[in-house]
């Protein structure tokens, strides 16, 4: 049987829009290369399970992203070379459970990007290597820093 597939390549979300309680489970999800602008984009209470998911190239800019409460678990999400130019990103309180999630080369400038109430596994890409320092605004828990 096919996997779902869901895909948003490039699409332009410039007034925000709402996946809110969303469930992403089994399948593929892909935002490769949107724009997110302006406005409040939310995937608050959603739920990534066993699925794959891009953001891979998508740009966030202007207005607020809000993962909080967001849960990762058993699939594979990619923020690799996302941009983050947001007033306000919150992963408050997003769980982090045996999935893999990769934010490499992804760009966090402007606003505050709030991961401090995280738990579970770092994110790959996420936490500067060497003792290098964060970008500005970018917001870790303290136990991803050990």
């Amino acid at each position: 049987m096919a996997r779902p597939r869901l895909r948003l390549h490039r699409c332009d979300l410039r007034r925000g829009e709402s996946f809110s309680d969303a469930e992403f489970s089994g399948g593929v999800v892909s935002f490769r290369g949107a724009g997110f602008s302006g406005g409040e984009v939310s995937f608050l209470d959603a739920k990534f399970t066993s699925s794959e998911a891009s953001f891979s190239d998508a740009e966030f800019s202007g207005g607020v992203v809000d993962f909080s409460k967001a849960k990762f678990s058993g699939g594979e999400v990619s923020f690799s070379d996302a941009k983050f130019t947001v007033d306000t990103g919150s992963f408050l309180d997003t769980e982090f459970t045996s999935s893999e999630v990769s934010f490499r080369g992804a760009e966090f400038s402007g606003g505050r990007v709030d991961f401090s109430r995280s738990t579970g596994e770092a994110p790959s890409g996420l936490v500067p290597l060497n003792g290098s320092a964060l970008p500005t605004g970018l917001c870790l828990p303290a136990a991803w820093s050990t």
